[in-house]
């Protein structure tokens, strides 16, 4: 009965267009196991306002931050949630779905973005099983096209949603996103199938697309989030607390997190599972790489010109951070 209902709510955010039809918040399910909070490893990950007690050059070690996390699709710059989302929660018990609800919401409020309201078509969707590789495997069988469309830059491939299927970890998570017209909000390339006019021609099977600004440094055509399928596995969440498990999901669910990325070095909610203690909720760290990410300019045509941004705001908060314990 999950994957039914799950696969409907696929079939009811694959548009055409990226953006769903009604962005409100949905309303939770129910089961699951309650988390627990667990003792941390002996481990001393460094925190923002610190890191000038590594020896490694703050640039270097910023920069080598956003380089492990950030995981865009091939060819493309790093993609972002354009302004509504909508939290939908399945399998868990009434009272920890709605603060995942809640928390993911909120976070996605403080960066700029709308929450949905009661009632919404959810277009982030998140499931707890006690089987998470069986449920993986059953929905992207079941609904496909929901996991690869097939355009252009929409999906990091066919590899990755393999070991989306077969993951091990605690949280695993596949997002897909559109490359779309900054100018008119439509989607900028072509999914299987899709066709205009008499389709008498390969011209009539792509997006038209008209260029009002176009330049070596900046591009028309950016990156947005449309989706994102989160699955949890009950056996191995006990190991956090619901406020560290609803973090960890608003960090997967709003930026392209690369599930490999090696962060130990860092005192960042995406260690949570492998030390607890680490960080009670979202850290200095992931609040100013969630920052950067949704100020960043996204009209810039250097693929990279994304992770200069969030460089700049991690080193903006710790320059803030260091100001502050200077006046205390």
């Amino acid at each position: 009965m999950i994957v039914l209902a799950v696969a409907a709510a696929l079939i009811a955010t694959s548009p055409a267009d990226p953006t769903p039809p009604s962005m409100q918040q949905a309303a939770p399910a129910q089961q699951a196991s309650p988390v627990q909070q667990q003792p941390a490893e002996d481990e001393t990950p460094v925190e923002l306002d610190d890191v000038e007690v590594t020896g490694t050059p703050l640039n270097s070690l910023i920069r080598n931050f956003v380089n492990e996390v950030a995981a865009p699709n091939r060819g493309r710059g790093l993609a972002r949630w354009d302004d509504r989302i909508c939290i939908g929660v399945a399998n868990l018990k009434t009272e920890p779905a709605q603060y995942i609800v809640d928390r993911v919401s909120t976070v996605a409020e403080d960066i700029g973005l709308t929450p949905g309201q009661p009632g919404c078509t959810p277009n982030v969707i998140i499931i707890a099983s006690d089987d998470p590789s069986a449920l993986a495997q059953a929905l992207t069988e079941e609904r496909k096209r929901a996991f690869r469309m097939g355009g252009t830059g929409m999906d990091r491939g066919g590899a990755a949603l393999r070991a989306f299927e077969t993951s091990q970890a605690p949280v695993r998570w596949w997002q897909v996103s559109m490359p779309t017209n900054a100018e008119t909000g439509e989607r900028a390339v072509r999914i299987p199938g899709d066709c205009q006019n008499a389709c008498t021609s390969p011209m009539d099977a792509a997006p038209i697309i008209d260029v009002f600004s176009a330049s070596r440094l900046s591009s028309q055509i950016i990156d947005t989030i449309f989706r994102t399928v989160v699955i949890l596995d009950v056996n191995q969440v006990d190991k956090v607390s619901v406020v560290q498990l609803a973090d960890y999901v608003a960090m997967v669910t709003l930026a392209q997190i690369d599930p490999q990325a090696e962060t130990r070095q860092y005192a960042s909610i995406l260690n949570v599972f492998e030390s607890p203690d680490v960080a009670a909720g979202l850290t200095d760290w992931d609040k100013a790489y969630l920052q950067g990410l949704y100020d960043a300019e996204r009209s810039r045509a250097n693929e990279r010109a994304g992770r200069t941004e969030i460089v700049s705001s991690i080193r903006a908060a710790h320059s803030e951070l260091q100001a502050q314990e200077a006046d205390d």
